[in-house]
């Protein structure tokens, strides 16, 4: 089973909001997932995003892929840099 982090869409029709999601790869967006990591709201100015890093890091490290975006707003959020601090100890 391939896992991935990905963005599940919620809200109102144009007033989206995020959540940061593990699921199976093969499911649709909105479908079940496994855990919430966070929230991505991208209407905020600037857009605002909530990841529990503990969760985060632990899925990474369990082999779980990341999307594109999901790999944008880690590396802004400086995610990525613990991510491979934690992969040297």
């Amino acid at each position: 089973m391939s896992v991935k982090i990905r963005l599940a869409r919620f809200g109102a029709k144009k007033k989206p909001f995020y959540r940061i999601v593990v699921t199976d790869s093969r499911s649709p967006r909105d479908s079940r997932y496994i855990d919430v990591l966070g929230t991505y709201y991208p209407l905020d100015e600037p857009s605002s995003t909530k990841i529990d890093e503990e969760k985060a890091i632990n899925w990474i490290k369990n082999g779980a892929q990341m999307t594109n975006k999901i790999h944008g707003l880690f590396s802004k959020k400086g995610l990525l840099n613990k991510i491979k601090k934690s992969a040297k100890k």
